[in-house]
């Protein structure tokens, strides 16, 4: 460190990515699957870029979580979306740049991407 600006910005950053950790009744929670399969699959590029885009968004009302098997292995990496009162929605074979794309279609814009979610592989 240079200067106490500079450990000042990093707090700052720190403090939005724990930020979008937390939670309360109204928050989204985004929950990705990091078992041996998912990590092995490529989930933590995937929960990086989630956590990176929100917070360069400087999107609020999301909480981001790790969970150990979804029980989908086939699938990996998972991530599962919860809006209160909606029904979840389960992405698959995600990748960082799906992440983001449903960071700002789903996240921000309340319209999940159909074409990356477990329903779309039983049409």
């Amino acid at each position: 460190m240079k200067s106490l600006k500079e450990l000042e910005a990093i707090r700052d950053r720190m403090r939005q990515t724990v930020n979008t950790r937390e939670s309360d009744s109204n928050t989204i929670r985004v929950v990705v699957g990091m078992a041996t399969c998912g990590i092995s699959a490529g989930a933590r590029p995937v929960l990086n870029a989630i956590v990176e885009e929100l917070a360069r968004e400087n999107v609020a009302g999301v909480q981001v979580t790790q969970t150990g098997c979804i029980g989908i292995c086939q699938y990996e990496p998972v991530v599962e979306v919860y809006e209160p009162g909606k029904e979840k929605v389960t992405y698959v074979k995600m990748t960082p740049e799906k992440a983001i794309r449903m960071v700002h279609h789903h996240l921000m814009d309340g319209e999940p991407v159909e074409e990356y979610t477990i329903g779309s592989l039983t049409k």
